[in-house]
């Protein structure tokens, strides 16, 4: 039994990961998988089915508390970081920030609809029953998460090389602390998220706009909160990112959306408690 549940183990953490945003939400999902799997196994047909049916049940209702939670979260709330390094079978675009912030537009139902049938490729009739509707239902949920993402679907670099090299130039311009350097690298209508959570300092609202954002980011070089700090980049959600921290304590991650010519999102997570796990490096 444990060799089954293994085997499906990161499939099953890829499916709560990208439904809940967050790594210990993941784990703790998957926990009480394993206690309902032990019970069940023995009865089970298939174990990848039995299993993917009811991780995404757990986190249909996880997020229905979470929802509430979120609601009153202290400024804009940004999905966990989670680190990708070496992970070459990780689908850098289903587990992107933009794309996971986009998520959160979706009723549960519908990200789940739109998830298992878009990035983990199973058939309508499959959905139906983890959703406990009919198929045509199913269908619906997934098109209408379509619809609902279609104006504001993710631009992504055509590689990881250009991704870095939008990401290098911004922070180099923001170390200068100069709005011109940083708002010759941003779209007419980027945005940022700064996630501080009420644990740190951070933007309460959305920055919108050039201009704003890139106001934001050459006064935080004013008001030192860079300077002195260690980068790293590493890849993170997919893609390249910014770590910053103060000697053993990671202080924040800065990932952006770039379509490889200009960035259309920049994505600040500062709450201590989103960071924990990147504090372990990668071998």
């Amino acid at each position: 039994m444990p060799d089954e549940f293994e085997a499906h183990r990161r499939r099953c953490f890829a499916i709560a990961y990208r439904m809940l945003g967050s790594t210990a939400e993941a784990e703790d999902v998957l926990q009480e998988a394993w206690i309902r799997w032990q019970g069940a196994a023995a009865q089970v047909e298939s174990p990848g089915a039995y299993l993917a049916a009811t991780v995404t049940r757990l986190c249909l209702d996880q997020l229905r508390s979470a929802r509430v939670r979120r609601e009153q979260y202290v400024g804009p709330w940004l999905p966990e970081p989670i680190d990708t390094t070496g992970q070459e079978e990780v689908d850098p675009e289903s587990i992107s920030m933009a794309f996971l912030l986009l998520l959160e537009r979706l009723s549960p139902p519908e990200r789940a609809a739109l998830l298992l049938r878009q990035v983990f490729e199973l058939e309508y009739a499959e959905i139906a029953a983890i959703l406990g509707g009919t198929e045509a239902a199913a269908r619906q949920s997934f098109h209408r998460a379509n619809e609902h993402l279609r104006a504001e679907r993710p631009r992504y670099a055509a590689s990881k090389e250009q991704h870095l090299r939008l990401l290098t130039g911004f922070v180099m311009a923001v170390e200068r602390g100069e709005v011109g350097p940083i708002e010759a690298l941003l779209a007419e209508d980027a945005r940022s998220w700064n996630d501080g959570g009420g644990r740190r300092r951070a933007a309460l609202k959305t920055v919108r706009g050039r201009r704003n954002v890139a106001a934001l980011f050459a006064g935080l070089v004013k008001k030192g909160n860079i300077p002195g700090r260690r980068p790293e980049i590493r890849e993170i959600n997919g893609w390249p990112a910014l770590l910053l921290w103060d000697g053993d304590e990671l202080a924040l991650t800065l990932s952006i959306e770039t379509d490889g010519e200009l960035i259309f999102g920049v994505h600040v997570v500062l709450n201590p408690d989103k960071l924990q796990a990147l504090k372990q490096r990668p071998d």
